[in-house]
């Protein structure tokens, strides 16, 4: 009987009807395409078609893919690993100079972002201008959704001039950190990203909040603000807010969980999916797997800065290996610059290695990280504490909460020697706290009613099934900001109130005038 019900139960999943839609994708380079990657195939294995639009230099998007079709845009972005590599050399630097040099390379650096996005708006116009081939072949291809990430808005843009659903794949948006854009940010106790504060917040913090992030909401509108308005004025008209397009997406898919981040408000749109594309460790390779073996009771310390980080100055490098050499454990670092002198006999300088496998291995003890929200999350998931040494971007932000939780102990790369590394490995090593609550944040990151992957999959399908999900969605970001905070309310009732008081007034002045008039008629009677 069990075996016919099982039976049963097949047929009748395999003769459902199944909507496999057809998925129009714009990404963002980097470490953002590794997350939208993973997705991206997960929706091919479930028999979605997808298309990837990518420009012809792109150096992190692979053009063939077994998973993907690809649209190449006949158009040069100008991006690619080197100019990453300098664009994080320099933040190092910055972070070694004085403090007028720090603002003039900042001010530097802020261009260059303003630069990336106005090639991506030109990419834009470029495919909707003159690719008439293109734009048929997307037409004609009668796409269900569009899918991408934020941190630039070239899928935004073309989202609305195709008429396409919109699902984000999202930590950051051209404004920042996602949340700002979407649910209510109260200063007094949701901390601004970079502003090295947390939920609990004195006076004169909150004071810092708020100025804080006026500034740095003013700077992001100034430098992305005057490209995707040019280009919304171009494909639109006049009239309408180019961030008003990322705020009116249908889903959220938010690269972030409650394990790891401040507890603060929320939209019902927005899907936590933080840590989607962690697994469990598979096998690792023979050559590390007896490299692991080797290192006995005392386990190993696993090293990454991340894809874009190739190498470091040659004196942090030289100090970092020196601490290594002093410790009993065995080191993997991810490292493909000069190799330094002075490296020990304990320390394997590797071009890639597998960091979700390896976080996994029983044998794996500390995690030294960048502070990458990928990396992080598969430390919070295989319960390896960190120790940090953030360099760019939201890095510090993502340490400082894990800091916070105490999981992480957070050093300053560019102040860094032997000693005070090799004084933050030992305590992280050897203090059981690190470890105990980064097993803690492990449980309950894993104990959810779903998998954040299998969310992700059905609230895009979702959308594809019902052709958005406005239902979902406020329609707050439309209204001017006076309206928004109650400015205009709080003017009427005040306005009422004065005016009752007045009359109030003017009518026990007019009583008490009366009464004085009598008052004194009587007297002189």
């Amino acid at each position: 009987m069990d075996i016919i019900f099982v039976v049963q139960i097949v047929v009748l999943s395999l003769t459902l009807p199944v909507h496999c839609g057809k998925i129009l994708v714009f990404p963002h380079e980097g470490s953002h395409w590794l997350n939208l990657n993973t997705l991206i195939e997960e929706l091919h294995h479930r028999g979605h078609q997808i298309s990837v639009i990518r420009a012809l230099d792109s150096w992190y998007i692979p053009e063939t893919s077994p998973h993907y079709d690809s649209i190449n845009v006949p158009f040069l972005l100008g991006g690619d690993d080197q100019f990453y590599h300098s664009f994080i050399f320099r933040q190092l630097q910055i972070r070694r100079e004085q403090r007028w040099t720090r603002f003039k390379l900042d001010m530097e650096l802020k261009e260059k972002f303003s630069e990336m996005h106005r090639k991506i708006c030109e990419m834009v116009i470029h495919i909707v201008e003159k690719e008439p081939a293109i734009m048929k072949q997307i037409k004609e291809a009668n796409f269900d959704i569009m899918l991408t990430d934020p941190a630039n808005g070239g899928g935004v843009v073309l989202a609305r001039y195709l008429h396409l659903p919109l699902v984000f794949n999202v930590q950051w948006t051209v404004h920042g950190e996602a949340h700002f854009a979407i649910a209510p940010s109260p200063p007094s106790y949701v901390p601004f990203p970079l502003s090295q504060l947390a939920d609990s917040m004195s006076f004169p913090q909150r004071i810092y909040n708020v100025l804080f992030s006026a500034v740095r909401l003013f700077l992001y509108r100034r430098t992305v603000g005057p490209h995707y308005s040019a280009l919304c004025n171009r494909l639109f008209g006049p009239g309408l807010d180019y961030f008003e397009l990322f705020q009116a997406a249908d889903i959220w898919l938010m690269r972030a969980d409650f394990v790891f981040d401040f507890p603060r408000p929320t939209m019902p749109n927005v899907i936590y999916i933080g840590g989607f594309h962690c697994s469990p460790a598979k096998a690792l390779p023979k050559d590390l797997e007896d490299f692991l073996q080797s290192s006995g009771e005392h386990g190993v310390i696993v090293m990454s800065l991340g894809t874009l980080v190739a190498q470091l100055p040659m004196d942090i490098a030289d100090e970092i290996v020196a601490a290594f050499a002093e410790l009993p454990q065995k080191v993997i670092w991810r490292y493909t610059g000069d190799r330094p002198a002075n490296v020990g006999n304990n320390t394997l300088l590797v071009n890639w290695l597998p960091q979700n496998d390896l976080l996994g291995h029983p044998k794996t003890r500390v995690f030294v990280s960048h502070g990458g929200t990928n990396g992080v999350f598969e430390a919070i998931y295989h319960g390896v504490p960190i120790v940090g040494l953030p360099l760019v971007f939201d890095q510090d932000y993502n340490l400082l909460k894990m800091k916070h939780k105490g999981v992480a102990k957070v050093l300053d790369i560019a102040t860094i020697n032997r000693n005070i590394f090799k004084d933050a490995l030992q305590e992280v090593l050897n203090d059981p706290s690190y470890r105990s609550n980064m097993q803690k944040l492990s449980s309950l990151h894993k104990d959810t009613p779903l998998k954040p992957l299998d969310s992700a999959l059905f609230w895009t399908e979702f959308v594809m099934r019902h052709r958005g999900a406005a239902h979902l969605r406020t329609d707050s970001y439309k209204m001017p900001w006076y309206s928004y905070h109650s400015v205009d309310v709080g003017v009427f009732l005040v306005s009422v109130l004065c005016f009752i008081v007045f009359v109030l007034f003017k009518i026990v002045r007019c009583l008490c005038c009366r009464f004085c008039a009598k008052r004194n008629r009587a007297k002189q009677d």
